[in-house]
């Protein structure tokens, strides 16, 4: 199992936030969670991607208990085994697109040549061969989710977590990045995890879990 959810409880002050929520991806599996603004989606993904601790509850990724691991090794965790994408791209401005993409990589302590060449093979898969030299703001809002994905892809994670990955977006770039996160689990055999308000893109996956109120129904 790539990752399990157990028991997973978060309160901020007297607002609980996620009550007592469980479930399983497999490996390969594409998932989506969908649920009404408040729901609980973003801090459960923020949670199970090492970006917030729950309460109580545990979550285990590829065999690891992330739960139980210090600030350090949850870090070094996080930069190998999960891919983030999110509704707003967050490149770096001042950086081309293959540079963006090596950035992760490079903190991870990877050869630089390696990843320069990994870099090259994920812009090719993302038809953006052309665009390697191009700064964020040079790319179409399409091209620079493209870039984003492409980066979280970099260190090979064990899962990629996406937050409203297309939200941003007109519908034919919409409809190119969810095909493209079917395209991945194909090519690379990626598990994702997806949170949308995009029923479509909801409906694709192999499973699609409902929040509300903080449980899955």
């Amino acid at each position: 199992m790539m990752i399990e959810v157990k028991n997973l409880c978060k309160s901020y002050g007297a607002l609980k936030v996620l009550r007592d929520v469980s479930f399983r991806v497999a490996a390969g599996e594409i998932v989506s969670i969908v649920g009404a603004s408040g729901a609980g989606k973003t801090t459960l993904l923020q949670i199970v991607g090492t970006l917030s601790r729950p309460d109580s509850g545990k979550v285990c990724i590829d065999g690891v208990d992330i739960t139980t691991l210090g600030d350090t090794a949850l870090s070094a965790f996080r930069n190998r085994k999960i891919g983030f994408v999110f509704q707003f791209h967050h490149l770096l401005p001042e950086f081309t697109a293959l540079e963006n993409i090596c950035m992760p990589g490079l903190i991870g302590g990877r050869d630089r040549r390696e990843v320069n060449e990994q870099a090259r093979e994920l812009l090719a898969m993302m038809g953006l061969s052309a665009r390697a030299d191009h700064k964020p703001a040079q790319l179409s809002g399409g091209e620079q989710q493209r870039v984003a994905i492409a980066r979280a892809l970099i260190n090979s994670p064990a899962v990629v977590l996406a937050d409203e990955p297309s939200g941003n977006l007109d519908s034919r770039n919409r409809d190119e990045i969810h095909r493209l996160f079917f395209t991945l689990r194909e090519r690379l055999g990626q598990t994702l995890v997806i949170v949308t308000h995009d029923e479509h893109l909801a409906d694709r996956a192999d499973r699609k879990i409902v929040l509300a109120d903080g449980r899955i129904v």
